[in-house]
């Protein structure tokens, strides 16, 4: 290993050791689906709001938004802004839902309002939206990892990946919720770490992140004008709503944990709970972005440095120097912002803390990563293997396919993650697929909801209308420019708010018309 220190190998061997341990320990109790899917019913609301947090808590916070607000600025602060209004839905109408319908999966209830089609259609979009966050995930931790040890992007998802797959299938929900409050401790340490590091590293200290950071913008929310086409405060607050409501109503991430609540009133505090820490936390990341930025204003020649890097990955080892140096003075901001706390990491952070530092990113990954295959290996054996295969299955055969499916995703995320290699901004990637593949979802979700008079027809005819506007959103950019007048005017981070729109909205006009003709007749 390149940069690090036998301390530094020792404490992140030392955790990731520890982490599969725990996996090991519970598998003495994981002899069940019910154990594995929720623990049995058994674990602790308090647990429950903090393993909520670390999961939201992710690589991409931990690498992506300090990047994000060092090429930009606050903007995107306004997605945990959002996060109390979605909460409020959440723990009033879709907790006390979830509880009393029983099942373990978000999906089954859409097949009785609608049909299997829709179980079916949300289960796919689920397990695609977890594939494509343990994809980026995955990046956010080679990304960081590369710089530190040598070794290639691929070879460190993968060792990562088998341990994170090992101690998931081993412990299983428990497992995966006491593991997350272990790392969420230790995420939240490493930020207010990384902060006192940088600050001591510039003259003038907080005083003088500040001047900068004003100077040059840095603690701006984005335009409050109503303009749609570009990542205004109000369009990342509709997005931030959108998504939010679809993690805290719709993703199987977090139902599963409600059902693994002892009752209803802790399962609602949970999620309260995940957001009181989650807000500021997140918070902690973007000031870490600006300190960052504040960093190389104050010590340009390492900023260099991240851009030569940069520039020489690009072009390969075959590139000259001269090539390098031309390529690295064009760099945007945005090529490189992904890079710079990984830089910081490699040069200023001391021996044994920075194995400390490390730890906390892999905590930051393996949270996201054990809790999105365990989900999604849930809703595929209850919602395609059992119903369309084998609807007599037994508990030991239903605790195999769990343990196949984790498997399964778990490798499916690591290709993902080798894929979007190169990708300028980590945040960003993880933003857009998001909104593709959840957008659909939740609008079909509030239709079965709110309209009780939606049947089958206005369901999948909204569906389908839905899904050809986000497909539209999403890909009419490549359009060549004679059609230019095809392309959609909206940001991107406007796909999931008006696809969910679209379904919800015309499936309740096509409800209204057919009620008004029964009613004519």
């Amino acid at each position: 290993m390149n940069n690090l220190s036998i301390l530094d190998i020792s404490i992140i061997a030392a955790y990731l050791v520890a982490m599969v341990l725990v996996g090991i320990y519970f598998s003495g109790k994981n002899k069940s689906s019910n154990q594995f899917t929720k623990a049995s019913g058994k674990i602790p609301g308090w647990a429950i709001g903090i393993s909520l947090y670390a999961t939201f808590l992710s690589s991409n916070t931990f690498l992506g938004v300090p990047g994000k607000a060092f090429a930009s600025d606050w903007n995107s602060f306004v997605f945990s802004l959002s996060m109390p209004f979605a909460a409020w839905i959440a723990s009033k109408y879709f907790v006390p839902f979830y509880r009393n319908a029983g099942g373990i999966s978000a999906y089954t209830h859409l097949e009785h309002r609608f049909g299997a089609w829709a179980r079916t259609y949300a289960v796919v979009c689920f397990i695609l939206t977890q594939i494509a966050r343990m994809g980026t995930v995955f990046f956010g931790i080679a990304l960081t990892l590369q710089a530190l040890t040598g070794y290639s992007m691929q070879t460190i998802m993968m060792v990562t990946g088998v341990c994170i797959i090992l101690y998931t299938v081993l412990g299983g929900m428990e497992a995966v919720i006491w593991t997350e409050v272990i790392q969420a401790v230790i995420k939240t340490l490493a930020a207010f770490l990384m902060i006192y590091l940088i600050i001591r590293g510039i003259p003038g200290g907080l005083s003088k992140i500040i001047e900068i950071g004003q100077s040059n913008h840095k603690f701006s929310l984005g335009s409050f004008s109503p303009n749609l086409t570009e990542s205004t405060f109000w369009v990342v607050l509709f997005y931030g709503f959108f998504i939010n409501l679809n993690n805290f109503g719709m993703d199987q991430n977090y139902v599963q944990r409600y059902h693994a609540a002892s009752s209803s009133k802790k399962a609602s505090k949970s999620v309260w709970l995940c957001v009181w820490l989650y807000v500021p936390a997140s918070l902690l990341f973007f000031f870490i972005g600006t300190c960052l930025y504040a960093y190389y204003q104050v010590h340009p020649e390492f900023l260099q440095v991240v851009k030569l890097n940069v520039a020489g990955e690009r072009l390969g080892g075959s590139a000259t120097q001269a090539a390098i140096t031309q390529l690295a003075s064009t760099l945007k901001v945005s090529d490189y912002g992904d890079k710079v706390m990984p830089q910081f990491m490699v040069t200023q952070i001391p021996t044994g803390l920075l194995g400390l530092i490390i730890s906390a990113i892999l905590s930051a990954a393996m949270s996201t990563i054990s809790s999105g295959m365990n989900s999604s290996s849930t809703v595929f054996t209850e919602d395609i293997y059992k119903r369309y295969f084998k609807p007599d299955i037994t508990d030991k055969q239903n605790l195999f396919m769990l343990h196949l499916g984790t498997i399964v995703v778990g490798l499916l995320g690591m290709g993902t993650g080798i894929a979007i290699i190169g990708v300028s901004s980590v945040l960003d990637t993880w933003w857009k697929l998001s909104g593709i593949f959840a957008g659909g979802v939740l609008g079909l979700f509030l239709l079965g909801i709110v309209s009780k008079a939606s049947k089958n027809t206005e369901a999948l005819t909204g569906t389908i209308i839905g899904i050809l506007v986000i497909i539209w959103m999403t890909f009419s950019s490549l359009l060549p420019e004679k059609y230019a007048f095809l392309k959609s005017p909206f940001h991107a981070s406007m796909v999931i708010v008006i696809g969910t729109l679209t379904i919800f909205l015309v499936g309740l006009l096509l409800t209204y018309t057919k009620n008004r003709k029964v009613s004519e007749a």
